[in-house]
């Protein structure tokens, strides 16, 4: 026989809440804030996860697909944009193996960000790098092509700052792309190219004309 007294009472059950889940209210994983300018434009702040890379970032949240994914662990450099400092100096950065919070609060250029364009966003005018990339068939896929274009593009902008003699031009490319892997083989083209843009723009060369 069941005791009346130990019985649940319906309505006092019901009336009852609902024990709270353990992750109630907790986000599944950390998110990081990300305030970063890229091509000119403020972005953020946004809470992105912890461990989402730049390129990622770049892709997924921005839309801007023309840095590339080759290595994935910081070897090919197809992936690098350019991060314009304080000091008004500029680096290559790998996005691939560097996380989007550590952007945060810091000024970039992706390759989408070169080129001259109308209020429509259609390209009006190339940078003499793609230019010249252009001229001298420097790529074939095109697949590493931004990379060489940023890295290329801090080459210039640090011979503006810091002429070269004209018998270190060489030294000075090599030193700028070496770390970038072309698998196409055309590696020799990108260094024609850049040369002709150091040699024939004035100013990066100290002693051009002799």
């Amino acid at each position: 026989m069941t005791d009346a007294s130990q019985s649940p009472d319906p309505a006092s059950a019901a009336a009852a809440p609902a024990a709270p889940a353990p992750d109630a209210g907790r986000k599944p994983w950390t998110t990081l804030p990300v305030t970063v300018t890229v091509n000119g434009r403020a972005v953020g702040p946004m809470e992105v996860p912890a461990g989402l890379m730049m390129i990622d970032f770049l892709h997924e949240y921005l839309g801007l697909t023309g840095s590339r994914l080759g290595c994935g662990q910081g070897i090919c450099h197809a992936c690098v944009v350019i991060h314009d400092k304080p000091d008004g100096t500029s680096e290559t950065v790998r996005t691939c193996i560097t996380g989007a919070n550590y952007f945060d609060g810091k000024k970039i250029r992706t390759v989408e960000g070169h080129a001259t364009r109308d209020a429509d966003g259609k390209v009006t005018a190339l940078t003499p790098v793609q230019q010249k990339f252009l001229e001298h068939f420097s790529f074939q896929c095109g697949y590493c092509t931004p990379g060489f274009v940023n890295a290329a593009t801090v080459l210039i902008e640090r011979l503006k700052r810091e002429p070269v003699a004209k018998h270190q031009v060489e030294a000075a490319i090599t030193e700028a792309l070496n770390d970038h892997i072309c698998r196409c083989t055309g590696y020799v083209r990108y260094y024609e190219a850049v040369r002709d843009v150091i040699l024939s723009t004035p100013g990066l060369v100290k002693d051009v004309g002799r």
